[in-house]
């Protein structure tokens, strides 16, 4: 077995095993859309630390995933719930969701609204500043 996928086993072991916690801190929801009753998986808010780490990671759906790897398909329409999300206490959810309402702010008009109300912690506002997906 290579390095490489072996070394990527055991990171998504150490995820998996943060499965029961993420299930307890989100309600069994997507914890940016809070879509409920959908299969969940662990998402990784970068910058990725070199090993797994909770506070790195959020339960997110499947649309909410897909939209989250690829750019091209992220519909402003399904991200309104951000409005919410935004102002959760969790720091990785928060630097996620501040992170797309940046890329957002062009491309709906109901964003720069909220990002000018938004104060964010300054771990919280480095953090999303490092994202990139």
């Amino acid at each position: 077995m290579s390095k490489g996928l072996h070394h990527h086993q055991q990171r998504h072991q150490g995820l998996n095993q943060f499965g029961k916690e993420l299930i307890r801190r989100s309600g069994a929801k997507c914890e940016l859309c809070e879509a409920s009753g959908v299969k969940l998986v662990v998402f990784e808010v970068p910058p990725i630390p070199p090993e797994p780490d909770i506070d790195h990671c959020l339960f997110v759906c499947d649309t909410c995933l897909e939209q989250l790897k690829t750019p091209r398909k992220r519909d402003p329409d399904h991200w309104h719930c951000l409005a919410r999300t935004v102002w959760t206490p969790i720091p990785a959810v928060q630097a996620l969701a501040v992170y797309l309402l940046r890329y957002l702010e062009n491309r709906a008009d109901w964003v720069p609204p909220l990002l000018d109300e938004l104060y964010l912690p300054p771990e919280v506002a480095s953090w999303a500043e490092k994202i990139e997906l």
